[in-house]
């Protein structure tokens, strides 16, 4: 084949030549196979003469067997197969094109001129051909790779046996000879694994003077006759010394000298031993309170080679505290507060430090003078300890009655022995709740509290169980008010404003941005809720009330944090006083609809829900009242100023002549309103046997209301049927335990049902507005559900979950401009999980594994 070979036939000559390769390869990469592996053996040596012979015939016997199947199935190709591949590559197959002729119309002298035109076409086509190279892959039909097995053990052998193998080992010096000559010994130093050095060769060491750490193992193997020779020792501490044991291991616990007697030049060694210091832990700033529920503490630690646990011991400072009021009598001994406190996940941990994270919002400790006393420990099982006294911190109260529950609850969890005084003030803030609880519910919760204190003696459970409540009721109260929404946010902005000024770092900022958010987004859903209570008139009056919606408070809030980017301090300053202003004076939008009712049957509905909410709550208070007239003593009805019958709502007034006057005096309600003692429906309210009849009547009504309410088919809707029917549960629960006459269990169930009917009104009130909250909750975090501000759902990272049932999501964790706040969350919760020793062990030992990857 020369260059003056036409392109044509030099490309099926080339392709004639790779059909011959792929031919041969099919046919006999088994036998060659075979042979590499004959190859193998033999080059390996590691068989003995007999096997390896063995072996190698077999294989040999093998690959001719092989050769004589693959050349039975071998056909050697032929030109018209290389021009039929090279063909088929060929768009329009020219070769076959130009061994055609004409058919039909061939006298036809049009038909003709096109033919000769598609045939030169064609045979322009033929100048571009190339070569088809041969199909070499027999990976189908070797499914296990065993070419490559062979293949590789031959290089093996090759490269490591008979061909490069020396024909003898020379002699290597070190114990062997040393043995044959004569006594002879080697050493080692291991220092303790947890220092990271290196175990040192004795025999390499000149004597002299050698640094160990402490704890090093000394281990020294004698060779030779026994006795021939000994060693001499005093840095293990040891009373009596074996000298003739062939193995010597010991440990060094302070400086010394060791020294091997009879060995050559009779080395000594004077090891000196570094002391293993303990560690030092101390709080590097002062506690703080991280809203909503998080305790902060930083702290600094270190040491020689590294701190491997800490821990945080919180107790009482009974010394510290302002001992008046309820604080006057002695405390209850409680068991301190035990925490682990999380170690950075990399680097290095002899000197670092750290933030201790913690909720320690509900313990009774939060806002009380303690003692904390951080504890480090390092590998060496060495612990270092530092204490400081500090107020924990807790969560602040700024609605009055929160804030008396909370005191009560504070004193109550001090001592048992304040039962009788936390039940007469309780009482006291009780009396004539005359529209100063925003929280229906936390009343009724508040008085379930009494009524289990006035049950004589309490034991741990019982005090902790109502101090659980008065929690409940305070933050019930806490959260539904608008006044202390609006004083945290406040404080949120104007640590803002002062960081700004004293040029904060950019983590600062960004992190009090962020508090600022959540505080605003409370604001503004209180806000709402309160202006939704209000109505449409009071709406209307408010003509010129300042109207914000959510992307404007949004913009502000990325205009500011650009601000500081760009350094602009203090316009940032001026539009955060702006914003401070719009919050004092704002009205929260819903939609294009802001300000107007719900049209239609969503009104209504709204309205009617509204009306079961009141009536449910009628019927609690008629409840209560029947509890405090069956549990009553006699005498002291007609008496006021006694505990547990002045001031109870719904409870007659004194009458002239002294007898207690009851049914014509009107019930004190929560929310300020009042009801006569009659039911609505007529039926007298001073059985159970009537509540129990009312409760049926007021659970029928919304029975047929849910099955009517709008919104059908879309999630708003769904959820508030859902919330609905479990208001019909508990409304059921209660029918039953009024029949039955238990009204402590029936003011329970109506409760329930009271925060179920809540729940149903604002997931009507998302239905009618389209199921696309505005306002305060586009901008909500962690609602129920996992939605975002669009109503879509959020996994617990934060980003949007799959579509149409599929799991995960395309969205990077990664990305966006709150990645690196939502991957600090995420880290500070693996910490705090990881500090609470009551979860299960292989919850633990996961995120111990999360800490140390990340």
């Amino acid at each position: 084949m020369t260059d003056r070979q036409p392109p044509i036939a030099r490309a099926i000559a080339l392709t004639r030549i790779g059909l011959w390769a792929e031919r041969i390869t099919q046919a006999f990469w088994p036998a060659w196979t075979a042979v590499l592996a004959a190859v193998a053996v033999w080059a390996s040596g590691l068989a003995g003469p007999l096997w390896e012979f063995s072996l190698i015939g077999a294989l040999a016997i093998l690959a001719l067997v092989l050769v004589v199947i693959g050349m039975r199935g071998f056909r050697a190709p032929t030109q018209a197969e290389a021009r039929a591949r090279l063909d088929e590559t060929l768009p329009g197959r020219p070769l076959a094109t130009l061994d055609d002729d004409l058919a039909i119309g061939s006298g036809d002298a049009g038909s003709s001129a096109v033919w000769a035109a598609h045939r030169r076409r064609m045979a322009a086509r033929l100048s571009g051909a190339k070569a088809v190279p041969g199909d070499l892959r027999v990976a189908r039909r070797d499914p296990y790779a065993l070419r490559y097995m062979a293949v590789l053990l031959a290089a093996i052998g090759l490269l490591f046996g008979t061909l490069w193998r020396v024909p003898e080992v020379p002699a290597l010096p070190g114990i062997g000879g040393q043995v044959a000559t004569g006594p002879a010994w080697e050493g080692w130093l291991e220092p303790p694994r947890y220092t990271g050095l290196p175990t040192l060769y004795l025999n390499e060491i000149e004597p002299g003077t050698v640094d160990v750490p402490e704890g090093t193992r000394v281990v020294l193997r004698l060779y030779g006759e026994t006795g021939a020779l000994s060693v001499t020792e005093t840095v293990s501490g040891r009373n009596a010394t074996t000298p003739g044991e062939p193995l010597q291991d010991f440990t060094v616990v302070q400086s010394g000298t060791v020294a091997i007697d009879g060995a050559q030049g009779a080395p000594v060694w004077t090891l000196t031993a570094s002391p293993d210091t303990a560690p030092t832990v101390a709080p590097d700033g002062d506690a703080a309170f991280e809203f909503p529920d998080q305790v902060t503490l930083p702290w600094r630690a270190a040491d020689d080679y590294g701190v491997t646990a800490a821990e945080i011991t919180i107790a009482l400072d009974a010394d510290g505290t302002d001992r008046r009021y309820g604080l006057e009598v002695e405390p209850e001994p409680r068991q301190p507060l035990v925490l682990d406190m999380a170690l950075p996940i990399a680097g290095d941990r002899s000197d670092f430090t750290e933030v201790f994270r913690a909720d320690l919002t509900q313990n009774p400790l939060a806002g009380m003078p303690v003692i904390v006393t951080l504890s480090a420990t390092d590998a060496a099982g060495q612990d270092g300890t530092a204490e400081a006294r500090m107020i924990l911190p807790g969560r602040a109260f700024y609605d009055p009655i929160a804030s008396a529950l909370i005191e009560q609850r504070r004193d109550l969890n001090w001592s048992r022995a304040n039962r009788v005084r936390v039940a007469r003030l309780l009482r006291a803030i009780t009396w004539k709740a005359d529209g100063t609880w925003n929280a229906p519910t936390a009343y009724l919760i508040t008085r379930m509290a009494i009524r289990r204190l006035d049950q004589g003696p309490l034991t741990l459970e019982q005090r902790d169980e109502i101090a659980e409540m008065l929690w409940q009721a305070a933050t019930r109260i806490e959260d539904g008010s608008l006044d202390s929404a609006l004083e945290r946010l406040r404080e949120a902005q104007e640590r803002l404003a002062q960081a700004i000024r004293q040029g904060a770092s950019p983590e600062e900022i960004e992190r009090l941005m962020a508090e600022m958010r959540r505080a605003m987004d409370d604001y503004t859903r209180q806000l709402a809720q309160q202006q939704g209570q209000q109505g449409q008139q009071q709406q209307q009056a408010q003509g010129d009330t300042q109207e914000i919606t959510p992307d404007m408070l949004d913009e502000m809030m990325r205009r500011i944090e650009e601000l500081m980017q760009q350094g602009r301090t203090a316009e940032a300053q001026e539009l955060l006083r702006q914003l401070q202003d719009m919050m004092e004076n704002m009205q929260v939008t819903q939609g294009q609809g802001s300000g107007q009712g719900q049209p239609g049957e969503g009104q209504q509905a709204m309205d009617q829900l509204r009306d079961q909410l009141r009536e449910q709550q009628d019927l609690s208070d008629e409840a209560f009242r029947q509890l405090q007239e069956q549990f009553g003593r006699p005498g002291e009805q007609g008496q006021q100023g006694q505990d547990g019958q002045q001031g109870q709502p719904g409870e007659g007034q004194q009458g002239q002549d002294g007898q207690g006057q009851q049914g014509s005096q009107q019930g004190q309600r929560p929310d300020g309103g009042g009801e006569n003692g009659q039911g609505e429906n007529g039926e007298g309210g001073n059985d159970a046997q009537s509540l129990a009849r009312r409760q049926e009547t007021l659970r029928q009504g919304l029975e047929t209301l849910r099955r009517n309410l709008p919104g059908a088919g879309s999630e708003a809707g769904d959820a508030a049927r859902e919330a609905l029917g479990r208001a019909e549960g508990a409304m059921q629960d209660a029918e039953r335990d009024l029949a039955d006459g238990n009204l402590g269990g029936a003011l329970d169930d109506q409760a329930r049902a009271m925060d179920a009917l809540r729940d149903g009104m604002q997931e009507l009130g998302r239905a009618l507005a389209g199921d696309r909250p505005q306002g305060i909750e586009s901008q909500q975090r962690g609602e129920a559900g996992g939605r975002d501000g669009r109503g879509l759902n959020r996994d617990p990272l934060g980003r949007q979950s799959g579509q149409g049932g599929q799991l995960g999501s395309q969205e990077s964790l990664g990305k966006g401009p709150d990645a690196a706040r939502r991957a600090r969350d995420l880290m500070d919760e693996i910490r705090r999980r990881s500090g609470q020793r009551d979860r299960p062990k292989v919850e633990l030992d996961y995120l111990k594994r999360l800490l140390e990857r990340f």
